[in-house]
Formats: C-alpha cells, sequence, structure tokens
C-alpha cells in the first residue's frame, strides 16, 4: 500500500470514527440542515447535559468536522466545509425524520 493511500484510509477512519455515536450524528445533522447551532440549542433539544454536549462538540471539532464561531459569550457551530456537509448529505439521506435509519424506530436517538 503506497503512503498515501494509508493516509488517506487513515483520515477516513477517523471521520467515521468522529462519527461514531447517535448523539454525534444528531448534532451534525442539526447543523447540515439548519447552518449553525450553539450548545445551549443542541443540549435542549438532544435532552443530554451541556457537559454531554460539549464532549460530543470536542471529538466533532477535533476530528476536523465542525468550526465553531464565537460571538460574545456564545459559540456558533456549524459544519466544517463542503466537503464535510457533502459526505453527511449521503451517510444520513436514508434516515427518517427522527433520525432513525427507516425500520428501526426502537433504537431512535432524541435528535436537534
Amino acid at each position: 500500500m503506497v503512503i498515501e493511500d494509508q493516509e488517506r484510509l487513515e483520515e477516513a477512519a477517523d471521520f467515521l470514527r468522529a462519527l461514531a455515536h447517535p448523539v454525534r450524528l444528531c448534532i451534525v445533522r442539526r447543523l447540515l440542515r439548519e447552518g449553525s447551532c450553539n450548545v445551549s440549542y443542541m443540549q435542549d433539544c438532544l435532552d443530554a447535559p451541556q457537559s454531554t454536549v460539549s464532549q460530543h462538540l470536542s471529538k466533532l471539532r477535533q476530528a476536523g468536522l465542525i468550526r465553531g464561531e464565537r460571538s460574545g459569550l456564545e459559540v456558533a457551530y456549524q459544519l466544517k466545509d463542503e466537503r464535510v456537509a457533502k459526505i453527511l448529505r449521503a451517510l444520513l439521506c436514508g434516515a427518517d425524520e427522527e433520525g432513525a435509519p427507516h425500520g428501526d424506530e426502537e433504537a431512535a436517538t432524541p435528535c436537534c
């Protein structure tokens, strides 16, 4: 395997690893739909503690999927770039409005 190929595969694996949690998928889906959200909004719609939401945002930020823009005391998060948005559209196109894959109503996670 060529080193460049290995690096690309590692990058893809890191990207997928960052998305490998229902809460993080919900967060990026909301950012894809809305363009921008703050932690308070995500906390309310996910019905999760602020610390939990912040941990998930941190993982997404470290993986290079999202970025935050500070405005006063608030930070508005958005997808980092169109490449990320394009991949997420392809990944999430089969999810219903509740965030669960079709036919998997039991596994639905509260989603923004």
